[in-house]
């Protein structure tokens, strides 16, 4: 945290609860940021809440409706600086003024060009504020997608990687391979939950035959889209991706050079076939996140295989990445993460987000690329 010279223990305690109650939403309130917010009298917790759903009541309003009278001359603290101006919701900064609240903490300052501004017209009508508290780099953390999208005409990208301690993804070339356990994988159908798409090459459908829905867990406002970058044209038409299409649609991406026979059979199967121009590395990815973002998805969590993943991020489209690493070893015959020119990747744009975290034998490290607000 920064600021922490006009903080108290009590206002870093609550602050730190505000954001445990933000995650809560994952995966429900995206494309919304995620937002907690702990309401606090005289008589210590008087309320709390988070933003639960998109389109639904913001963090400050759910909690305001629990505290009712006892907001009045109370501390708030919430994760993003309160909203100032009327969306699918009224502003929070207004619901605050009108519940008479005395101080209000705040965690990030809100990127909006519209929605910000809700800090100055609370100072403004005579409340004390205090915020951001978190840097920059600690706000953008907690809602990475919803910052990126403040600036970027572009999807958010994050990939996702499950490696060996010798950092393989597989035993062998082809071979269908499970790196982490249980845990981690029940971790990963979280994470899918809140993004708009789930994005994979060809190799890894023809490897894993994989679903790539969240199926573990609490289910998510709306199913992920599903990607699948296959320059050849030569996904199966009894590839398990192409199933749930109507929940879940597919897009394939392939070069515009595939024969027209290839796109008529991939169509008949149920995808949605978007031709893109080749690149050296394969497809053109300016192109391909052109059209995500033209078809309305603004966040992708990419899983894998090796060539899709170094191709990502050679080309700096990376925003955030999700390393799981599991205790074993693949040995000589293993597939690497990434290919032998490797060492061209610039790792030191990346930094830790959080701290790692365990998921029964396996460890997450993420890590998001380092970048101006």
């Amino acid at each position: 945290m920064t600021g922490l010279t006009s903080l108290t223990a009590a206002d870093v305690a609550h602050m730190e609860w505000a954001r445990q109650l933000a995650r809560r939403g994952w995966g429900h309130a995206n494309p919304n940021p995620l937002v907690g917010c702990v309401i606090v009298g005289e008589d210590g917790v008087a309320a709390e809440g988070y933003h639960g759903v998109y389109g639904g009541p913001h963090a400050e309003i759910v909690a305001l409706e629990e505290a009712k009278g006892r907001a009045e001359r109370s501390t708030v603290y919430v994760t993003l600086e309160p909203c100032n101006h009327h969306g699918k919701t009224p502003p929070c900064a207004a619901a605050l003024l009108e519940a008479g609240v005395r101080r209000v903490v705040f965690g990030a300052r809100d990127p909006g060009a519209d929605s910000g501004g809700g800090a100055d017209r609370l100072r403004a009508a005579g409340v004390e504020v205090v915020g951001p508290v978190w840097s920059d780099r600690e706000g953008r953390a907690e809602n990475p997608a919803f910052f990126h999208a403040a600036r970027h005409d572009s999807p958010f990208v994050a990939l996702k990687l499950a490696m060996s301690l010798d950092g393989c993804i597989a035993a062998r070339p082809g071979e269908r391979t499970r790196v982490t356990g249980a845990e981690a994988e029940q971790e990963v159908h979280r994470l899918r939950t809140g993004y708009d798409a789930i994005m994979v090459g060809a190799g890894t459908v023809l490897t894993d035959d994989p679903l790539l829905t969240p199926r573990l867990g609490e289910a998510g406002r709306a199913t992920p889209r599903r990607i699948v970058l296959d320059s050849d044209g030569s996904l199966p038409s009894d590839a398990k991706i192409l199933r749930d299409r109507e929940r879940a649609p597919v897009h394939v991406f392939t070069r515009d050079e595939v024969s027209e026979a290839a796109l008529e059979r991939l169509e008949a199967a149920g995808a949605h076939v978007h031709p893109v121009h080749r690149s050296e590395a394969g497809l053109a990815l300016d192109e391909v996140m052109g059209a995500c973002w033209d078809l309305g998805i603004s966040s992708i969590l990419c899983e894998g295989g090796g060539r899709v993943a170094a191709s990502l991020l050679r080309e700096g489209r990376v925003h955030r990445l999700y390393l799981f690493m599991a205790p074993t070893t693949f040995g000589a015959h293993g597939v690497r993460a990434f290919p032998d020119d490797a060492g061209s990747l610039v790792w030191d744009a990346f930094a830790p987000a959080f701290p790692p975290t365990l998921h029964g034998r396996d460890a997450l490290l993420v890590l998001d690329r380092q970048e101006d607000l």
